[in-house]
């Protein structure tokens, strides 16, 4: 199927789920052999020419996971820190005031989402927090502490899915880097790899970006860079975003190393962030069927959608980001990475 195709496809697919702009890939370790972007930065602007740009920002949401993943894996290979670092080995002094059920907890642990850890997924769990005050990573480290005081979960799941464990795992790598998350995705991203990115809503950031989108009162209406909602304390978990070009850039160093290459990090290290366990790695989610290896991994903040799968047997990645959170465009997300793995 020719580009052009793709293009008709994804145009159906925006007008029945009311996606205002949409973003697609599909990605090979040695190129990109179909990159699009199509619509309108904001869902009022439906009647007026297309401004979609090679260049407008995504919000990643949770495909930020294997960002931080990736970070902890470089600094593994660098013997900065080790999977199965304990977090009191690093932190002894927090371990008397914590809950005992995670005194043995490793970095391994909390990328997996074996940890037990609260999950902070939903807003309602961060508005009975206290305050905390300082910069991002002063506040990160403070939410971390009371984090840590909280009962476990309990069950017998075979993951527990956190933002709250990926900001206890990455204040372990802040310990041993001695930077800033912020300032680790900046100089191994952007200084190191060349992949540009920028911290939370793209128009939060630049003019002419794309507004997320949700829905208020039964319609879908773009959401105003101004409305209060902060992730900078789960940062680490959900908050990047990213062009195309970029994150297109990423999913293929990814492939290139299940492929064996020694590209940036060691070849090992990215098969064991697909692979770690079954069901949840570190950073992705993974499962065999049908004779088919697959990483996967969904983001949303409520107001982007973001979904990339990497078949790790055929080495061939698809990527599909819109500029909406409602269930219809994710709907569509999936519907349009169905139509590309026909290719």
């Amino acid at each position: 199927m020719e580009a052009q195709d793709f293009e008709k496809i994804a145009k159906n697919i925006m007008v029945k789920d009311s996606i205002p702009e949409m973003t697609f890939a599909i990605i090979t370790k040695d190129s990109i052999s179909i990159k699009k972007i199509l619509g309108h930065h904001k869902i009022t602007e439906l009647n007026e020419k297309p401004n979609a740009n090679i260049n407008d920002f995504f919000h990643l949401g949770s495909n930020t996971k294997a960002v931080t993943g990736f970070i902890a894996g470089y600094l593994v290979d660098k013997n900065k820190i080790q999977w199965d670092t304990k977090f009191f080995d690093l932190f002894p002094k927090l371990k008397k005031k914590s809950n005992k059920d995670y005194h043995n907890i490793t970095l391994k642990d909390l990328l997996t989402h074996r940890a037990k850890i609260q999950p902070f997924t939903s807003g309602a769990e961060y508005q009975r927090l206290p305050s905390f005050k300082g910069n991002k990573q002063q506040k990160r480290a403070k939410f971390v502490r009371y984090v840590l005081t909280l009962s476990a979960i309990n069950n017998t799941a075979n993951h527990n899915y956190s933002n709250a464990g990926y900001s206890i795992a990455t204040v372990m790598l802040e310990k041993v880097s001695c930077k800033s998350w912020e300032n680790l995705c900046n100089e191994i991203l952007k200084s190191n790899l060349n992949i540009d990115f920028i911290f939370g809503w793209p128009n939060r950031n630049a003019q002419n970006q794309p507004y997320g989108h949700w829905i208020e009162n039964g319609k879908i209406v773009p959401v105003n860079p101004n409305t209060e909602y902060d992730l900078s304390l789960a940062e680490p978990a959900g908050d990047l975003s990213m062009n195309i070009d970029n994150y297109t850039k990423f999913i293929q160093l990814n492939i290139k190393g299940l492929s064996k290459e020694n590209d940036f990090l060691n070849s090992e290290t990215y098969n064991f962030l697909h692979t770690a366990k079954d069901e949840y790695a570190i950073g992705w989610g993974n499962y065999t069927k049908n004779n088919k290896q697959i990483s996967e991994h969904a983001g949303s903040d409520g107001t982007f959608f973001c979904y990339a799968q990497i078949d790790r047997k055929k080495l061939i990645g698809y990527v599909v980001i819109v500029n909406s959170g409602t269930q219809s465009a994710q709907n569509g997300v999936f519907e349009m990475i169905n139509e590309l793995k026909k290719k």
